[in-house]
């Protein structure tokens, strides 16, 4: 009897300790840029990026499972251009006032050992919801030394058709398809 205590008592921490080796990662709205480039008539590669955004990643290295959660403040748009900018929150193009975020919720993460290299989830643009993949890149974690926390980065990038989500402005003469990257950073909680 004694025997199966000690052997339920053993199984319950270790499954306690499984479950705490999960980290919550909040999104650094500082190092954190979404970018996207297009066609734009054959002639020229546009490109902008979005200047807010928040979002929690939550990952257990061991169990090589996690989260994220991404969202992007679509009237954060920035072209480097100001009246391509205030044409990209109207209805034709993002409608922001219908549709003021963008978001990436990632479920499945993909390792190759121990390195990170995808994430899969859905992307909601638009107010449609399609699934995605980001590849990444590069993923690393280290102890900052000004925050004196761990912080993890990573370089993210995928594609998506523009058209899939309703955004269908100046087709076709700019492509429809989209080349999404993300430079991102979280601090650990």
């Amino acid at each position: 009897m004694k025997l199966k205590l000690l052997i339920a008592a053993t199984l319950a921490t270790s499954a306690g300790f499984a479950c705490a080796a999960a980290d919550t990662y909040k999104i650094e709205p500082n190092h954190t840029y979404p970018s996207f480039e297009a066609d734009h008539m054959g002639i020229s590669v546009w490109r902008g990026k979005f200047t807010k955004t928040d979002g929690t990643i939550t990952l257990d290295r061991a169990a090589k499972t996690g989260s994220f959660d991404i969202t992007v403040d679509m009237n954060s748009v920035d072209f480097g251009h100001q009246k391509m900018n205030e044409h990209a929150k109207k209805p034709d193009i993002f409608d922001v006032a219908k549709y003021p975020t963008a978001t990436f919720k990632g479920s499945k993460l993909r390792f190759e050992g121990e390195n990170l290299v995808a994430v899969e989830g859905d992307f909601t643009l638009h107010g449609v919801t399609k699934p995605l993949t980001l590849n990444i890149a590069k993923f690393k974690c280290i102890q900052h030394p000004m925050l004196k926390r761990e912080v993890c980065g990573a370089d993210a990038h995928g594609f998506f058709l523009r058209s899939d989500y309703g955004v269908n402005f100046g087709l076709p003469n700019f492509s429809p398809e989209v080349r999404l990257a993300i430079q991102v950073e979280a601090v650990k909680q």
